[in-house]
């Protein structure tokens, strides 16, 4: 959980800082509302802690901004201030703050102010997600939790790895890492409207069978986008739609069930593409023996720019060793 703590003077943002890591949560800084926007921006922490007087960008407009630009992910804005006063309690609320602090902020207080936050944004796309899963897992279960768990953090590493970089795209940010972690588990939730005898067929499938199978990418995204359809928080599962429709998309446009091509594939699906790439190969199934390690990232440079994004791929190539510890530790 990130929260951010922006106030122009030195003492009252270290006071903060201190109170809400003893608390046990991570703490992100801003000397004013300008740097507070760009954190925010770029990280998109859970909990905001404004002070209201500062340069470049007041609290008031930090909140604006921050209520203008949030999409459906919420986030949790206190205002702390010494300016008390009803008239000054109705702007902060009419420009979107959601609870004051009054300095000096007391810990106990504080306390209890960041669980209130926490109460109201724990309702969120992620419990939704976690739900979903759970119930279809129970009614069909081609892959073991192994397999969901290694795709999440194969995912998130390459995510880490390109947003270190510091290159394009852009789209990569905290926010984003975050969200593939959370919504790469639903890539294949879609296999729940799959026959039996297609999805656990131990021989090769035939033509027909395979068209059939291929239609888990549409079934996925028809049953995300019908959550979606009942959120209020949208971002984190139009993440987890596009991942489900488009992670059997190829970089050469061979893939389904769109025949996207190049970086017309969203970016995280490309990006679950190559971890389920990689985890297919190096697990063992009815229908074939593992591959090695080794042999497995020589198929991947080999599909590189065929199959799979070469930007991705390039990423893989600098943690591969990573993926082979997750992939022993986790083994099925």
């Amino acid at each position: 959980m990130k929260i951010l703590v922006a106030d122009d003077e030195a003492i009252n943002r270290k006071l903060l800082e201190l109170e809400v890591k003893e608390l046990g949560y991570k703490v992100l800084t801003a000397k004013d509302g300008y740097e507070a926007k760009q954190i925010w921006e770029n990280e998109r922490p859970s909990i905001v802690l404004t002070d209201w007087n500062m340069p470049n960008m007041n609290g008031i407009d930090l909140v604006k901004h921050i209520r203008n630009n949030e999409g459906n992910d919420y986030t949790y804005i206190i205002m702390v201030t010494a300016m008390a006063r009803e008239d000054d309690l109705i702007v902060g609320f009419e420009a979107g703050v959601d609870d004051y602090l009054t300095k000096p902020v007391g810990k106990h207080e504080l306390y209890w102010r960041l669980k209130a936050g926490l109460r109201l944004i724990s309702n969120n796309d992620k419990d939704m997600l976690i739900f979903a899963l759970a119930k279809l897992t129970e009614i069909r279960d081609e892959d073991t939790g192994n397999h969901i768990e290694r795709i999440r953090l194969y995912s998130k590493l390459i995510a880490e790895e390109l947003y270190k970089r510091g290159e394009r795209p852009l789209e990569i940010n905290q926010k984003f890492i975050d969200d593939i972690y959370i919504t790469s588990v639903l890539h294949d939730i879609g296999k729940v409207g799959i026959p039996d005898n297609v999805l656990f067929k131990p021989d090769k499938l035939n033509s027909e069978e395979y068209n059939i199978i291929k239609n888990h990418t549409l079934i996925g995204y028809k049953t995300i986008e019908s959550l979606i359809s009942k959120s209020q928080r949208k971002t984190t599962l139009s993440m987890a739609g596009e991942i489900a429709r488009s992670h059997h998309e190829n970089w050469d446009g061979s893939g389904y069930p769109d025949g996207l091509n190049g970086e017309d594939i969203p970016l995280s699906a490309r990006i679950v593409a190559l971890a389920d790439f990689y985890d297919a190969l190096v697990s063992k199934r009815v229908y074939k023996e593992s591959w090695t390690h080794d042999d497995v990232v020589k198929e991947i440079f080999r599909q590189s720019g065929k199959k799979l994004d070469p930007y991705v791929v390039s990423g893989f190539l600098s943690i591969e060793s990573e993926f082979q510890k997750i992939s022993s530790a986790l083994a099925e």
